[in-house]
């Protein structure tokens, strides 16, 4: 197992400092069941978070990632009204999405656009068609198994009344891992380091990288369908407005976690690491009463700031 570099060891060390302050300073923040509560403000987004990590460490970005959610929830809400059950519903959600996230990879790699132009425009085109196709409605009576899988606990389905962990939380762990393994530990995550760190090079020894650009492009289509099918399930009702703006806060995870906005460096347990820091951080503010355009802003300056201080921290190394 790799050792953690400096950021890493940096987010852990920050994220022990949260639970220590706010664990003082908000009663019942550091119990058990409120750790557990709180990862249902934040488990959607850091599905999203592991697909935009692939992405930006192969150089790419999916702004549209967001809008492809609310999409696949809008299927999964016809499908409901055209009479299909739970698995209908589920294929037409994982559908859209890989449909949404094909589009935007042949925009990229066939036509060679840059992705950020282009997730511009199907982030507008996307959401536009959810809210056009939902105008002030919102679609719900969703099946009962989708409310347990996006509010219920891992206790309460294997019959184990201390396994508080909820449902969504461990198919977020599940995804890390797996796609950490991926990453870290096979050829096809050396190659997408490759990528992200020099795409010509990576051409020249026989990567293909257009093919690898497209694929996660699809991937990461078919995880905002899955964060929609939890989502969806959670709140009850697919909604004109639903994980609206969630593309800044998985961005936000992610270049938090380490992962070089320019591709080719970043890591699954710095993005992961990020996505406790920031999803405790923004449910102990909401427990501190702290409104919602003031946690925007906190995450707009950790935006920034987790740009600049790995660059600073990397000068000192040069330095010393």
């Amino acid at each position: 197992m790799k050792a953690w570099n400096t950021w890493e060891r940096v987010l852990l060390g920050l994220l022990v400092l949260l639970l220590v302050v706010f664990g003082y300073t908000q009663p019942g923040f550091i119990s058990a069941d409120a750790l557990a509560d709180s990862t249902f403000n934040f488990s959607e987004k850091g599905i999203l978070a592991l697909a935009l990590a692939l992405l930006i460490i192969t150089g790419e970005i999916d702004l549209s990632i967001a809008a492809i959610l609310a999409l696949s929830s809008l299927a999964m809400g016809y499908a409901m009204k055209a009479g299909a059950g739970p698995l209908v519903m589920t294929l037409a959600a994982f559908a859209t999405g890989g449909i949404a996230g094909a589009v935007n990879g042949v925009l990229v790699t066939r036509y060679k656009l840059p992705s950020i132009v282009v997730t511009i425009g199907t982030l507008s085109l996307y959401r536009g068609l959810a809210m056009v196709a939902l105008g002030d409605q919102a679609i719900s009576g969703y099946p009962e198994v989708f409310s347990t899988l996006g509010n219920s606990y891992l206790g309460e389905v294997v019959g184990v009344r201390w396994l508080i962990i909820p449902i969504e939380f461990a198919i977020l762990l599940l995804g890390a891992v797996l796609v950490g393994v991926m990453l870290h530990r096979t050829v096809l995550g050396r190659k997408l380091y490759a990528i992200g760190a020099n795409p010509v090079a990576a051409r020249f020894s026989g990567i293909e990288a257009d093919r690898y650009r497209m694929a996660l492009f699809v991937f990461a289509g078919l995880m905002a369908a899955l964060a929609a099918i939890m989502l969806t399930g959670r709140i009850g009702s697919t909604r004109p407005n639903i994980a609206m703006g969630w593309e800044l806060d998985a961005i936000t995870m992610v270049i938090l976690g380490g992962v070089a906005i320019q591709g080719g460096r970043g890591s699954i347990v710095g993005t992961m690491l990020a996505v406790l820091l920031l999803g405790l951080f923004t449910f102990a503010m909401g427990m501190a009463n702290v409104t919602g355009i003031v946690m925007s802003m906190v995450i707009g300056a950790l935006l920034i700031v987790s740009m600049v201080l790995p660059k600073l921290f990397k000068r000192r190394r040069v330095l010393a």
